[in-house]
């Protein structure tokens, strides 16, 4: 499977939510813990808040909410984000 967060990132948002969720299931299917998982999907997070431009407006309203919210609240849009791409 191709991580390229770049090209990954920058594309609609159903793609990119699928793009997530196969990552998550990678992880999954490699025996990472959810709580791994998590604290992944935070680290993710704030590398593509600082250095990926949002491409569409889904991606730019969570590029803002992570730009206000401090440490503890961008855990929980990680985990939330890891939440939605699971159902």
């Amino acid at each position: 499977m191709d991580f390229n967060f770049r090209t990954s990132a920058n594309t609609d948002w159903p793609t990119w939510k699928n793009y997530l969720k196969q990552a998550v299931e990678f992880a999954e299917e490699l025996g990472i813990s959810r709580d791994k998982i998590q604290t992944l999907a935070y680290q993710v997070g704030d590398l593509l808040a600082q250095n990926v431009t949002p491409a569409n407006p889904e991606q730019q309203a969570l590029k803002e909410l992570w730009q206000v919210a401090d440490q503890s609240e961008r855990q929980t849009l990680a985990r939330l984000m890891t939440k939605l791409v699971n159902q």
